[in-house]
């Protein structure tokens, strides 16, 4: 058994990014509580880029990005091109998408704040947009009946590429000036 070979494989899966060696002597450092050379961690990573380049894998080791991630070959692009096609589709209704946008911008709201803005029932919007773990609930309100408020998620900002709700555009990027476009109005030379 690869004891070294495994911790690395387990650490090159697990990891988001590609792993750097330093990383990875860092972890089996402290692992094994003594200092594991850098030529047995390329060792055993040559072992693992050998073991995956074998046919009955559908994915192999690679580095890239100044390390180590796991890749699936380019043999399995097609049915992989199909996945991403069809999660693709599955994006934010607009319904859930306004209410959202009130969760963002009017932070910590409650379900009845959210019907009262757009005029129609939240329900089945709030509960997608919990499943998606895009919105989470932040306490209850100290209003009649102690409704539970809403607030964006840490997947929210990262779904939309933010870090933080500073970032969100404000509505004066939204508004156009008058007359931008058109026929100039008297006065206008």
């Amino acid at each position: 058994m690869d004891f070294l070979g495994n911790h690395i494989e387990a650490l090159v899966f697990c990891s988001e990014k590609p792993i750097k060696i330093e990383e990875l002597k860092s972890c089996m450092s402290e692992m094994f509580e003594a200092d594991v050379p850098e030529k047995d961690i390329l060792t055993a990573l040559n072992r693992i880029e050998e073991k995956y380049a074998d046919d009955q894998y559908p994915f192999t080791i690679i580095k890239s990005g100044g390390g180590y991630h796991f890749l699936t070959k380019s043999a399995y692009q097609a049915s992989i091109g199909i996945l991403l096609k069809q999660q693709s589709k599955k994006r934010l209704s607009t319904s859930a998408l306004e209410t959202l946008s009130i969760i963002a911008y009017k932070q910590p709201v409650t379900k009845s704040e959210m019907e009262q803005i757009r005029g129609v029932n939240c329900d089945y919007a709030v509960q997608k947009l919990l499943e998606k773990e895009l919105v989470e609930i932040k306490g209850k309100s100290e209003n009649v009946g102690r409704p539970l408020l809403y607030g964006t998620s840490e997947k929210f900002m990262d779904y939309f590429g933010i870090n933080s709700l500073k970032d969100l555009p404000t509505p004066k990027d939204f508004a156009t000036e008058e007359n931008e476009i058109g026929q100039p109005t008297e006065g206008d030379s």
